[in-house]
């Protein structure tokens, strides 16, 4: 691999900053402009597929998950997401294909379940915990994100799904706890910033809150909910008394 310059570099990890934070749109900006003078970077490939593929541009996500798998065949990710490229675009029996070879490329020993498996997993769980909540059942929610986070502990949407089950059942210190979890993985994760903030309002804690509510305007300045929650905060704060 050849040296990157500086210019090069910057754009690597600006694309690479906004795609982790579903910028997608600036993040094809920087990551088009690496592949457009080195095209030895398979983690970018991948990442511009699945920004054309959030785009409805399935023949450039191809393209690009394609271009990954050629630069680094063992790359599982790229596989199954051209797998699910290939699946939406009806090409099922590639699609079936490609799943299989990235399962049989991704290393679970015998015995072990495989990451994508406890992500399919972890996912299904969730997913009956949102049907529990629908029906306002808070505490078999909750134990189904629970059963989600112990195979995949990093899911912060599905931990943000447990902390409100126990928001919304009353028990705020452990929504409180989750958020702060959440918090701690991803600094950057705005939802649950606010809502954790919320959390600790109502818990008496305002100046905690506030704090949380500010980090959220410096990592995104005018953020509406955050300007609304500190200025309610600020109102409700108690006055010192005039002398």
């Amino acid at each position: 691999m050849t040296e990157l310059d500086d210019g090069l570099k910057q754009a690597l990890t600006l694309g690479r900053a906004y795609y982790l934070r579903r910028e997608y749109a600036r993040a094809e900006q920087y990551l088009s402009q690496v592949v457009e003078q080195n095209q030895s970077f398979a983690d970018v490939y991948n990442m511009l597929g699945v920004v054309y593929h959030d785009q409805g541009q399935y023949q450039k996500a191809q393209r690009s998950f394609e271009a990954a798998l050629r630069i680094n065949p063992g790359y599982t990710d790229a596989a199954l997401n051209l797998a699910i490229i290939y699946n939406d675009t009806g090409k099922y029996q590639a699609a079936r294909d490609t799943y299989q070879q990235a399962l049989s490329r991704s290393g679970a020993a015998p015995g072990q379940v495989d990451r994508f498996v406890k992500g399919k997993l972890a996912n299904m769980y969730a997913d009956i915990g949102d049907v529990w909540l629908s029906a306002g059942m808070h505490g078999e929610a909750a134990r189904e994100y629970q059963r989600a986070l112990e195979l995949c502990p990093t899911f912060v949407d599905i931990r943000a799904r447990l902390a409100a089950a126990h928001r919304d059942s009353g028990a705020r210190e452990e929504a409180i706890a989750e958020y702060e979890e959440i918090v701690r993985q991803n600094p950057s994760y705005i939802p649950a910033r606010l809502s954790l903030g919320l959390a600790l309002q109502a818990a008496g804690r305002r100046d905690e809150a506030v704090r949380h509510w500010i980090a959220v305007l410096e990592l995104s300045p005018g953020n509406r909910s955050a300007e609304l929650y500190v200025k309610l905060a600020e109102a409700a704060a108690p006055q010192s008394p005039v002398p």
